[in-house]
Protein backbone atom coordinates (compact mmCIF):
# COMPACT_ATOMS: atom_id res chain seq x y z
CA UNK A 1 0.00 0.00 0.00
CA UNK A 2 1.35 3.41 -0.98
CA UNK A 3 0.10 6.57 0.67
CA UNK A 4 0.26 9.82 -1.22
CA UNK A 5 0.29 12.78 1.13
CA UNK A 6 2.54 15.50 2.43
CA UNK A 7 5.05 12.66 2.81
CA UNK A 8 5.09 11.99 -0.92
CA UNK A 9 4.41 8.46 -2.12
CA UNK A 10 5.42 6.41 0.90
CA UNK A 11 4.06 3.05 1.86
CA UNK A 12 2.51 2.43 5.25
CA UNK A 13 5.63 0.56 6.44
CA UNK A 14 7.85 3.52 5.55
CA UNK A 15 5.54 5.92 7.36
CA UNK A 16 5.70 3.56 10.34
CA UNK A 17 9.49 3.74 10.62
CA UNK A 18 9.39 7.54 10.35
CA UNK A 19 6.84 7.59 13.18
CA UNK A 20 8.96 5.22 15.29
CA UNK A 21 12.07 7.33 14.70
CA UNK A 22 10.23 10.50 15.64
CA UNK A 23 8.91 8.88 18.82
CA UNK A 24 12.39 7.70 19.85
CA UNK A 25 13.77 11.21 19.38
CA UNK A 26 11.01 12.81 21.44
CA UNK A 27 10.87 10.15 24.15
CA UNK A 28 14.60 10.19 24.78
CA UNK A 29 15.18 13.91 24.26
CA UNK A 30 18.02 13.27 21.82
CA UNK A 31 19.04 15.12 18.63
CA UNK A 32 18.08 12.23 16.34
CA UNK A 33 15.80 9.23 16.28
CA UNK A 34 16.07 6.42 13.76
CA UNK A 35 14.40 3.20 12.76
CA UNK A 36 15.34 0.47 10.31
CA UNK A 37 13.29 -2.40 8.91
CA UNK A 38 15.00 -5.71 8.20
CA UNK A 39 14.31 -8.32 5.54
CA UNK A 40 11.67 -10.03 7.73
CA UNK A 41 9.81 -6.80 8.52
CA UNK A 42 11.18 -6.44 12.06
CA UNK A 43 11.98 -2.90 13.13
CA UNK A 44 14.81 -1.59 15.28
CA UNK A 45 14.50 1.84 16.85
CA UNK A 46 17.22 3.96 18.44
CA UNK A 47 18.23 7.44 19.48
CA UNK A 48 21.55 9.21 19.42
CA UNK A 49 24.12 7.73 21.84
CA UNK A 50 26.41 10.27 23.47
CA UNK A 51 28.53 8.76 26.21
CA UNK A 52 31.99 9.91 27.13
CA UNK A 53 33.49 6.79 25.55
CA UNK A 54 30.91 6.07 22.82
CA UNK A 55 29.24 8.39 20.34
CA UNK A 56 26.89 7.00 17.69
CA UNK A 57 24.27 8.59 15.52
CA UNK A 58 20.75 7.26 15.90
CA UNK A 59 20.87 5.57 12.50
CA UNK A 60 24.17 3.80 13.14
CA UNK A 61 22.80 2.66 16.53
CA UNK A 62 19.66 1.27 14.86
CA UNK A 63 21.76 -0.57 12.27
CA UNK A 64 23.97 -1.99 15.04
CA UNK A 65 20.87 -3.18 16.91
CA UNK A 66 19.63 -4.91 13.76
CA UNK A 67 22.98 -6.64 13.22
CA UNK A 68 23.19 -7.68 16.88
CA UNK A 69 19.68 -9.16 16.60
CA UNK A 70 20.57 -11.28 13.58
CA UNK A 71 19.24 -9.20 10.69
CA UNK A 72 20.78 -10.21 7.38
CA UNK A 73 19.60 -7.25 5.32
CA UNK A 74 17.64 -4.00 5.50
CA UNK A 75 14.59 -2.98 3.51
CA UNK A 76 14.56 0.67 4.57
CA UNK A 77 15.91 3.17 7.08
CA UNK A 78 14.51 6.42 8.49
CA UNK A 79 16.07 9.17 10.55
CA UNK A 80 14.35 12.13 12.17
CA UNK A 81 16.70 15.04 12.65
CA UNK A 82 17.11 18.75 12.18
CA UNK A 83 20.04 17.98 9.84
CA UNK A 84 19.66 18.79 6.15
CA UNK A 85 20.87 15.36 5.00
CA UNK A 86 21.87 11.92 6.21
CA UNK A 87 25.62 11.76 6.79
CA UNK A 88 27.86 9.64 4.61
CA UNK A 89 28.74 7.53 7.68
CA UNK A 90 25.05 6.82 8.33
CA UNK A 91 24.40 5.92 4.70
CA UNK A 92 27.49 3.68 4.73
CA UNK A 93 26.16 1.73 7.72
CA UNK A 94 22.83 1.21 5.95
CA UNK A 95 24.66 0.25 2.75
CA UNK A 96 26.84 -2.29 4.59
CA UNK A 97 23.79 -4.23 5.74
CA UNK A 98 21.14 -3.40 3.14
CA UNK A 99 23.05 -2.64 -0.04
CA UNK A 100 23.37 0.52 -2.11
CA UNK A 101 19.70 0.65 -3.18
CA UNK A 102 18.29 0.65 0.37
CA UNK A 103 16.09 3.72 0.86
CA UNK A 104 17.15 6.19 3.55
CA UNK A 105 14.32 8.54 4.54
CA UNK A 106 15.15 11.80 6.29
CA UNK A 107 12.34 13.58 8.11
CA UNK A 108 12.36 16.76 10.14
CA UNK A 109 11.45 16.91 13.83
CA UNK A 110 7.81 17.44 12.78
CA UNK A 111 7.86 14.05 11.03
CA UNK A 112 7.58 15.55 7.54
CA UNK A 113 9.70 13.80 4.94
CA UNK A 114 12.47 16.10 3.70
CA UNK A 115 14.39 13.82 1.41
CA UNK A 116 14.53 10.19 0.35
CA UNK A 117 17.84 8.90 -0.99
CA UNK A 118 19.47 5.52 -1.39
CA UNK A 119 22.30 4.30 0.79
CA UNK A 120 24.43 4.08 -2.39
Amino acid sequence: MTLSSEHGDLGAEDLKIITLARSARARNGVPEGAAVRDETGRTYVAGTVELESLKLSALRTAVAMAVASGARSLEAAAVVSSAASASEEDRAAVRDLGGPETPVLLAGPDGQLRVAVTAG
